[in-house]
């Protein structure tokens, strides 16, 4: 039976890509509240914008009267919160929006949630029964999993992965902030009763990526000619996550997942940052058009500049839960998530182009 979903920052990265799914591969509803900071980006849902399953608000999640007339409007039988700032460097330069938006944002939004909940439960129990609050965070929340000196927390030698029970120990504002929203979630579940889930998912790669992080701002300095930024060393170990299966996953949470549990979301493709890099370099050799300006091989661009502050130095999850339980796996290797997310970046170069000169929102963006 189709259900209606609302879900913030669905015109963000990982948000669009779970609106494209739920809007081309189902026949639920999709309600999009979203405020539309500088990675929010409509033209990532232009394929979609028409269907008349679609509705998009735009709002602060910050802003409880709109949160409350979201729910009033739309009834909602699922929540799936993205919402969020998530942009490590950006978290670093300045913790207070990322204190406002993920921690008080996610609370006001618990709030509206929970007001319209128990409503329900007195208008229409089955619905009420039916309900589900989402909450999607990151596994950045859990700190770093390296041993010496630089780990942010040391784990027992036998813990080689993050699971759902290990302790948290956030390094950045960023991580911090999400830390904080997740343990909100939790207490409005344990406290108020609400049917909350949570997912914690390594990094995310694919079409429609802000040109911000890693991957795309590698793929699309490598095409100018510009240099390869790594830090540090660029040994730092990520597990890498292609969105269209993140997208799935969280839809199976949101639909199938045990009320009160928390679920993490892994690709079981722990890479290092120059891994990374490099192998973004061979694929932009092989796919860039033969008659771009620049030849040079790509990895030729790479320089090393100083390591980030705090700067975790390995991610890893252990996905065996949400395999063992719904069902789901990864259907991306990394190698052919990577080369469907460079192929996609060769062929739509008027949806980045617009982000980098900000006419996607009409004012100018200073991203490299």
């Amino acid at each position: 039976m189709p259900k209606t979903f609302l879900i913030t920052g669905g015109a963000g990265f990982i948000g669009s890509a779970v609106v494209r799914e739920l809007i081309e591969n189902s026949d639920h509803r999709v309600v999009n509240v979203d405020k539309l900071t500088y990675a929010g980006n409509l033209e990532s849902l232009a394929s979609i914008a028409d269907c008349p399953r679609y509705a998009f608000i735009q709002a602060d999640i910050c802003d409880a009267p709109a949160m409350q007339r979201a729910f009033a409007d739309h009834q909602p039988d699922v929540v799936m919160h993205l919402a969020a700032e998530s942009h490590v460097d950006r978290s670093i330069d300045g913790p207070a929006e990322f204190i406002q938006t993920n921690v008080v944002g996610t609370a006001v939004l618990l709030e509206a949630a929970r007001g319209y909940w128990k409503a329900l439960q007195a208008s229409d129990p089955q619905k009420a029964e039916a309900f589900r609050f989402h909450h999607i965070s990151t596994d950045e929340v859990y700190g770093d999993l390296a041993e010496g000196p630089s780990s942010s927390f040391q784990l027992p030698a036998s813990s080689s992965l993050f699971t759902e029970e290990t302790p948290y120990a956030p390094s950045s504002p960023y991580s911090a902030s999400k830390a904080g929203s997740d343990h909100l979630v939790r207490a409005w579940q344990r406290t108020f009763g609400l049917p909350t889930l949570v997912t914690n998912c390594s990094n995310n790669y694919g079409p429609y990526h802000f040109p911000e992080k890693l991957i795309p701002l590698m793929i699309l300095n490598a095409l100018a000619g510009k240099p390869l930024p790594v830090y540090g060393d660029g040994q730092q170990i990520r597990d890498w996550l292609f969105v269209e299966d993140h997208a799935r996953a969280l839809i199976k949470v949101a639909t199938d997942g045990q009320v009160g549990e928390t679920y993490n979301i892994g690709g079981h493709n722990e890479k290092t940052n120059l891994e990374v890099v490099q192998a973004i370099c061979a694929l932009v050799d092989e796919l860039r058009p033969k008659t771009s300006s620049f030849q040079l091989p790509a990895s030729s661009l790479i320089i090393f500049v100083a390591d980030r502050p705090g700067h975790d130095l390995r991610y890893a999850i252990d996905a065996g839960k949400i395999e063992r339980e719904l069902g789901w796996v990864p259907q991306e290797t990394f190698e052919t998530g990577l080369r469907k997310t460079v192929e996609w970046y060769l062929a739509n170069r008027e949806w980045w182009q617009r982000v980098l000169d900000g006419s996607y929102q009409g004012e100018r963006l200073g991203v490299v």
